[in-house]
């Protein structure tokens, strides 16, 4: 086939990205041609709360990426999807993951579809975005309406979905292995590497900084006396995107600043490895969610894992298999981590994390996508 993805890719940094170029190289290894269009304007400034959106990491090697689309302008949408018409693709997939993409989006797909020939899905992260803003229903349901069919990384996204739409087809197919951030390496070797004290044990908090993610609950749960006792520190990986004094207020209210290692900017690729395998186990304690990439980059790792009830991300963490699935609430983290050092339960939860992974490889998602599209007439 020939498939087009439309979405962030490289120069843009993040998981979204990643994620279309891993696709990407999934399709081209089982013989397909396979193209990106990213964006030449991804987010105007005040939607963007980091420094920059652009990756420091060299370009992928082989994957053919266009620089083409910009968000904003209404002139531009119709433009490439004219190209895209042109090239007559078997497959366009668009990556949706917030209601301001939709009329970008969406207008490409309708245009896109004028051929008769190509096949226009999507790969849902979020339809009913975390941070709700004025006009995400408008916006989603405009882009609902221009896709044929839906690829969704969490039950929960599938859910959501039918509150726009009950009869385009759509298939379920969990979040696949992030499996490009490396080896894994020893504890030692890791914490060598981030100059962290190698007598401690080590919690992760991994990714982009934003209030739903949960991590004031998971600092209230470090100023549990038990877990005080247990010589347990927390490594926070990732940048602020959103109110930073707030957490440096709560950590020194807390006395908990001698037990927090604070790497609060962004973190390369070539050293994700090194905050995963310094960890014993990484806790995700969101307070909304659908799926989440960092426990494909924690499975990928061979970590156990500490999560939330909420969203997809019980559908990914077996409560007492490879980790832990907690209210989102300071004091039921704090039991979950107390039990894990205390009972010693990381090389049970590691062996476990090492048959369940097996559920989460690239050929899966491929497969989903060959259903839908074979459903689509």
């Amino acid at each position: 086939m020939h498939v087009i993805i439309v979405g962030p890719a490289y120069p843009y940094r993040g998981g979204i990205a990643a994620l279309n170029e891993r696709l990407a190289y999934e399709y081209q290894k089982q013989g397909h041609k396979v193209e990106i269009y990213t964006f030449t304007l991804q987010y105007p400034n005040f939607l963007f709360p980091g420094k920059t959106q652009y990756s420091e990491s060299p370009a992928p090697e082989d994957l053919k990426i266009y620089r083409k689309i910009n968000s904003c302008n209404p002139f531009n949408w119709i433009k490439i999807g004219k190209e895209i018409k042109k090239k007559n693709p078997d497959l366009v997939i668009t990556r949706f993951w917030l209601p301001f993409m939709a009329p970008c989006l969406g207008t490409i797909e309708r245009v896109v579809k004028r051929n008769k020939h190509t096949k226009v899905v999507s790969l849902v992260d979020n339809i009913i975005p975390h941070e709700k803003r004025i006009g995400d229903k408008i916006f989603a349901s405009y882009f609902v309406k221009s896709t044929q069919g839906f690829v969704a990384m969490s039950r929960s996204v599938l859910e959501d979905l039918s509150l726009f739409d009950s009869k385009k087809p759509r298939v379920y197919s969990p979040h696949p292995l992030y499996d490009h951030y490396g080896l894994r390496i020893s504890n030692q070797e890791a914490q060598n590497n981030l100059g962290l004290d190698t007598s401690c044990k080590y919690v992760l908090f991994f990714g982009f900084i934003r209030g739903y993610k949960g991590l004031d609950l998971l600092l209230d749960a470090f100023g549990n006396k038990r877990l005080r006792e247990l010589n347990v520190k927390l490594i926070v990986a990732g940048e602020f995107y959103g109110n930073e004094e707030q957490y440096m207020k709560q950590i020194k209210d807390l006395g908990i600043e001698d037990r927090v290692e604070l790497h609060t900017y962004f973190i390369q690729d070539d050293k994700v490895n090194n905050y995963f395998c310094a960890a014993d186990i990484v806790a995700q304690p969101y307070k909304t969610a659908t799926q989440s990439g960092v426990t494909q980059v924690a499975f990928h790792f061979e970590k156990s894992m500490l999560v939330t009830n909420v969203g997809g991300l019980p559908e990914i963490v077996p409560h007492g298999k490879i980790g832990y699935v907690v209210e989102p609430d300071a004091n039921e983290i704090a039991k979950a981590l107390i039990d894990f050092y205390e009972n010693e339960r990381e090389k049970e939860f590691e062996q476990n994390v090492k048959e369940e992974k097996r559920k989460y490889e690239w050929a899966n998602m491929i497969e989903a996508f060959d259903k839908l599209t074979k459903s689509i007439s």
